[in-house]
């Protein structure tokens, strides 16, 4: 239970069905909410740990991914501060068929909803199922682009598609990640990272130091994602 009026009009804003529940509901709601902390690389939830229940990102940043049957990770989409997550409430929600692996990037602090809680109010209440559905079907939106990423996008295309986006959210030239974080962004292999970030150092776009990669000619790069 939240003790913190600030932390609970946060999470208001973002469970946007809060407004649409009776009494009894948002006392369970509120009763039901904690905050908790998850350091850098602490894996909170995966198919065969407890259902987690709905998460709300306050600040850090998550990592969503399957794993392929050779055990390759395969990130879905990354959630940062404000972002709010479904899928790792999916043991309660019906229309979900596949489950996740949900990783701290970075240190990172949430608010987690009580899967049975959740499920029991958006079973009772159709604006918190409609709630449910609607963040489901974004995240998928985004799970169907990374498949499409690996299906039908040349590699090369693929990586500088990661680097480019990087930069331009971060707004930044040089990005702090190895070759093998970079391998589970875009669901690869280390080897083949390795190879093509090569290729663009030879081809002068980008420079690479142990744990950097710094971008020396954006608009090469912008032209490898078109």
């Amino acid at each position: 239970m939240l003790d913190n009026k600030e932390d609970l009009e946060y999470t208001k804003k973002y469970f946007t069905f809060y407004s649409a529940l009776n009494e009894s509901e948002r006392m369970s709601f509120e009763s039901n909410l904690v905050k908790v902390s998850y350091e850098k690389g602490v894996n909170l939830h995966n198919p065969e740990g407890e259902c987690l229940g709905v998460l709300l990102v306050r600040s850090g940043s998550l990592r969503v991914y399957i794993l392929s049957e050779d055990g390759r990770e395969i990130t879905l989409y990354r959630l940062g501060p404000d972002s709010v997550c479904v899928l790792s409430a999916s043991c309660i929600l019906n229309y979900i068929t596949f489950d996740v692996h949900i990783e701290a990037e970075i240190d990172t602090e949430v608010f987690l909803l009580n899967s049975a809680v959740f499920g029991r109010i958006s079973r009772q209440n159709l604006t918190a199922e409609n709630f449910a559905l609607k963040n489901a079907v974004e995240k998928f939106s985004d799970v169907m682009w990374a498949i499409e990423q690996l299906l039908f996008m040349s590699f090369d295309k693929r990586l500088a598609v990661f680097l480019f986006d990087e930069i331009t959210k971060n707004n930044t030239d040089t990005l702090h990640y190895t070759q093998e974080q970079i391998a589970k962004y875009v669901g690869s292999a280390r080897e083949v990272v390795s190879r093509m970030l090569k290729i663009f150092q030879s081809d002068g776009i980008l420079e690479q130091t142990r744990g950097n990669i710094k971008i020396l000619d954006k608009s090469k790069l912008k032209k490898l994602t078109m």
